[in-house]
């Protein structure tokens, strides 16, 4: 046999028919299946993971408002120092004045010279008048001419303590009370 003669004859493969499936049946439903009774055991974790996010908010929250607490007092607190700062600023600029340093030189019995000597120290030569000031300042700061400074004024000192508890009574008395952040209301913890 040729080549061409074995191409040409049609080969038979025997294969098997395919089995099918039988064919199911449909039938009526007559009842309810019946149910399956649910698990105790999922029911208490659900229940207890609720309850465990449940107790973290609140958590949360409290630690929230004791921080905004905090966080008030602090602010009050800044506040106050603010305001001592900017008063202990006043006071040193009104005692730093030219004004008060010439009056407490003056009452420590120092006077201001007439004009100025100098001395060259290569040859030890004085130029200027070279004598020391007189006994009289040329310029009073407390005298006529004197400007009052509203930064110098101190608190009348009282020397009598019943005279200073009956005056910080009545400044007490006389004082509405001091309002820092807003409304005044209660100490809560």
């Amino acid at each position: 046999m040729s080549l061409s003669a074995i191409a040409r004859t049609p080969r038979t493969v025997e294969t098997e028919a395919p089995t099918r499936a039988p064919r199911r049946r449909l039938e009526p439903v007559t009842g309810t299946p019946a149910r399956r009774k649910p698990k105790l055991v999922y029911a208490i974790v659900a229940l207890a993971g609720a309850m465990a996010i449940g107790a973290a908010q609140i958590g949360l929250s409290l630690a929230i408002t004791q921080d905004s607490f905090l966080l008030a007092s602090l602010t009050s607190q800044q506040h106050d120092l603010d305001l001592r700062t900017d008063a202990l600023q006043e006071d040193l600029t009104g005692l730093s004045s030219p004004q008060a340093l010439a009056s407490s030189a003056a009452s420590l019995g120092m006077v201001v010279a007439g004009s100025p000597s100098y001395l060259r120290l290569s040859d030890g030569a004085v130029f200027g008048q070279g004598t020391g000031a007189g006994g009289q300042s040329t310029i009073d700061p407390n005298g006529a001419g004197a400007v009052a400074n509203a930064l110098l004024q101190a608190p009348p000192a009282t020397t009598d303590e019943s005279a200073d508890d009956a005056t910080a009574g009545q400044a007490q008395q006389e004082l509405p009370p001091a309002i820092t952040d807003g409304l005044p209301s209660p100490t809560t913890r």
